[in-house]
């Protein structure tokens, strides 16, 4: 499915940009949805989002495989890259940049998506999307029981909510994922470090 956004007026959209589409139902964005595109649905909307930067790819890859080499080094589940999907209640379905889903919780079988919240969320924000992802985004994972949810600040699933932290230099440990942790000076350069030399120091620290 090739997909061109444009307005009313038939002008094609450019730039960065969070798009809000009503009128959709849940089934049909499950069965429409574009595969290589960020789509997301939420009580009746469908959210688009623009195409991501290089500068935010380096970085979304750059977490993952941090992530995803700790987790099978440690055999703890699974890391999956947005637009995978967490259906986290009916009419709330999310494509995150990444995330963690424990070994005891992963679909059974041959599915399409996971059902119910993971146990950490990454998403990388950027201009057009910083508030969604702080603010709406923050509430319906917390409503969806993700346990861990990292925008750049730290979000951590502590009752009766997120415990919001902004973190800029220093170590970040997980909650979620038990020994797994990062610099945040490594998010702030662009391209980042090393990715393979930054897995070695945390699996060396996890023991």
């Amino acid at each position: 499915m090739r997909v061109r956004l444009v307005t009313e007026s038939g002008e094609e959209i450019r730039g960065a940009f969070l798009l809000r589409l009503g009128g959709w139902t849940e089934a049909r964005y499950l069965e429409e949805a574009p595969e290589d595109h960020i789509w997301e649905f939420e009580d009746g909307e469908v959210i688009v989002h623009s195409p991501a930067t290089l500068s935010h790819q380096r970085l979304v890859g750059f977490l993952s495989f941090l992530l995803r080499g700790y987790v099978e080094a440690h055999g703890l589940g699974e890391v999956f890259n947005g637009p995978a999907v967490l259906r986290l209640r009916p009419g709330a379905v999310k494509a995150p940049d990444l995330f963690f889903v424990h070994r005891d919780r992963l679909p059974e079988g041959r599915s399409d998506w996971v059902e119910g919240p993971a146990d950490l969320v990454v998403e990388v924000a950027s201009p057009s999307t910083r508030r969604y992802d702080l603010e709406e985004k923050a509430r319906i994972y917390e409503e969806g029981g993700v346990r861990e949810y990292w925008v750049v600040t730290i979000h951590r699933l502590d009752h009766p909510g997120y415990r919001v932290g902004e973190i800029s230099q220093g170590r970040i440990p997980s909650t979620a994922v038990p020994g797994f942790w990062i610099e945040a000076q490594w998010l702030w350069r662009d391209p980042p470090p090393t990715a393979l030399e930054c897995l070695r120091q945390i699996l060396e620290a996890s023991g």
